[in-house]
């Protein structure tokens, strides 16, 4: 992910995935289009016994992100496989 949108949830009384979907929803609200991914401080992931997944955004840990922020966009692969969407059906077109 190379453009993300950067929130900030400090509330105690909230989980992770209550932080991550509101985070999700401003995005959506915001930029027209649901996020796939969202990097956070891996001091806020659970135990690796719990999907890596909250409210239907993928999480992945990243230390350059601090403690309750969240980096969250469309990942790189939702762009790739968009891009060979299109790409295949230009070359539909030209043949």
């Amino acid at each position: 992910m190379d453009i993300g949108m950067l929130w900030y949830d400090d509330d105690a009384k909230r989980s992770l995935a209550e932080k991550v979907a509101r985070a999700a929803d401003y995005y959506k609200t915001k930029y027209g289009a649901a996020p796939s991914v969202c990097f956070v401080n891996p001091g806020m992931l659970p135990p690796k016994s719990t999907p890596d997944l909250a409210a239907g955004v993928y999480l992945r840990p990243s230390r350059s992100v601090m403690v309750n922020h969240f980096w969250i966009g469309v990942g790189d692969g939702a762009a790739r496989a968009g891009a060979r969407k299109g790409g295949a059906a230009r070359q539909k077109q030209a043949v």
